[in-house]
């Protein structure tokens, strides 16, 4: 018997006027008579990172019982439905890291930066700033990132300089811009490492460019724009030669993705020429005007640069703290009659009133359901002997538990993914108030991602019954 089936290397891309494009994973890619788990293309673990402040209205986010989600999810909850079987919903949890220091006031609006590194940050407004440690994801980038185009991917859907109210309490602002920090080298041996934050990108056009435009000059990069050419027109010449060396399947997959890609770049130029054609809204060409479009934009662009293995690590900041952003709804099963929420931070101090309760809940349920956009986006696309939430995990949380008390504590943290078979779903995971820090989840992670080490941030030891 011969085998005829032609091998195609995993990091093949394709090269054309100043443009680099990823292929996703294809069959052609793994040499016939060969075992997935032997090859390259066996499949690789990703990472999402998504920080919202301001916490979870009490009482409609905790499901009743501990154990197996209820056939019903708590009201925030219920865009997961169609993830359910790979969620798990953590309560109880102690954001101790984000508390003022002892004996202090304040200065809990500020430290967005803990969310990711368990350690409360340094209190200063100056050059000095520091988190004392990298961020979770620059750790599991440095493991298992190296060999990617983009070894992470920092992304926003808040300018810094709208609708945000300024820094204080002797903080600096970039513990609120970025919730990704990488660590510099000491200075003297013995000290306590510098950290830097990384830059959120705002706007999905640069993400477009720095995914699927590496290599690119600015010149060329502007004369495309100009000539309004699409990355894959520059491309059709690699592409038809490509498509002749593969099977039925695979050529379906190819088709699938590039036509994924155009329809990105059709709503990145229609984001742009609605900014150029709307000379009020304050923002720079290419992002949309709405939030919907934003965040979905961005998701899209996460299980693309996923799914060709361009990254595959990325957190995304969906506010920062302290915005008084008010959200349209779009129509939906969520939201039958579309509708706007109430301020996000005014919100979030409901004065325990139940009416203004069910309100800010209706903010955290669509909040929620954007990460539920991208979890099912990413369990829609194959990827190897499964799907991209399969080898994925998304960590979902934020840095208050009931935002009108200022309590950081029974904080909300969602996993969604199974983490390349590390996770285990449909559970709700409930420990004691105030005897689990958020620091000893951050243990957990970096152990699903062979990154073993004694302390992560303030943890105190690993989660059982993760």
């Amino acid at each position: 018997m011969f085998l005829t089936k032609r091998h195609i290397p995993r990091r093949t891309f394709l090269q054309g006027a100043g443009v680099t494009l990823a292929l996703p994973l294809l069959d052609a890619m793994v040499p016939a008579s060969t075992l997935l788990a032997q090859t390259a293309a066996v499949p690789k673990s990703r990472f999402v990172g998504i920080f919202f402040p301001h916490g979870m209205a009490p009482g409609h986010w905790v499901p009743a019982t501990e154990g197996a989600l209820p056939e019903k999810l708590p009201y925030i909850l219920e865009s997961l439905e169609k993830v359910k079987d790979q969620t798990v919903v953590l309560s109880g949890l102690w954001s101790k890291s984000a508390e003022p220091p002892e004996g202090t006031t304040g200065s809990d609006h500020w430290v967005a930066a803990a969310f990711l590194t368990g350690l409360k940050p340094k209190k200063t407004a100056g050059s000095d700033a520091t988190v004392g440690s990298a961020t979770i994801d620059q750790i599991i980038a440095r493991k298992i990132g190296q060999d990617t185009l983009l070894p992470s991917l920092q992304l926003a859907v808040e300018d810094p300089n709208s609708s945000s109210s300024n820094c204080g309490e002797g903080y600096s602002c970039s513990y609120t811009n970025s919730i990704s920090w990488v660590e510099l080298p000491s200075v003297q041996a013995g000290q306590l490492p510098a950290t830097s934050p990384l830059p959120m990108e705002l706007n999905p056009q640069v993400v477009f460019e720095r995914l699927f435009g590496s290599g690119a000059t600015p010149d060329a990069r502007a004369a495309r724009m100009r000539q309004s050419q699409s990355i894959l027109d520059s491309l059709l010449s690699e592409l038809a030669s490509l498509r002749k060396n593969l099977g039925a399947g695979d050529r379906r997959a190819v088709n699938q993705y590039t036509d994924e890609i155009r329809e990105i770049e059709r709503r990145i130029q229609l984001a742009a020429k609605a900014s150029t054609d709307v000379p009020e809204l304050d923002l720079p060409p290419g992002i949309p005007e709405q939030f919907d479009a934003h965040v979905k934009l961005h998701a899209d662009l996460i299980a693309l640069a996923f799914r060709a293995d361009i990254t595959r690590v990325v957190t995304l900041l969906g506010a920062r703290d302290l915005t008084s952003r008010i959200y349209p709804f779009p129509k939906s099963d969520l939201f039958p009659e579309g509708g706007a929420s109430v301020s996000f931070h005014g919100g979030s101090h409901h004065q325990e009133d139940r009416i203004q309760i069910r309100k800010y809940a209706e903010l955290n349920r669509y909040h929620v359901s954007t990460m539920a956009y991208l979890a099912q986006k990413l369990k829609a696309t194959p990827d190897g002997d499964g799907t991209l939430l399969d080898h994925s995990l998304i960590l979902y949380g934020s840095n208050m538990g009931n935002s009108n008390q200022h309590h950081h504590f029974d904080v909300p943290h969602i996993l969604v993914g199974g983490a390349n078979g590390q996770l285990n779903g449909g559970r709700h995971l409930a420990y004691a108030r105030k005897s689990v820090v958020t620091g000893n989840l951050l243990l957990n992670i970096l152990d699903m991602y062979g990154v073993h080490q004694d302390r992560q941030g303030d943890s105190t030891g690993r989660l059982d019954r993760l």
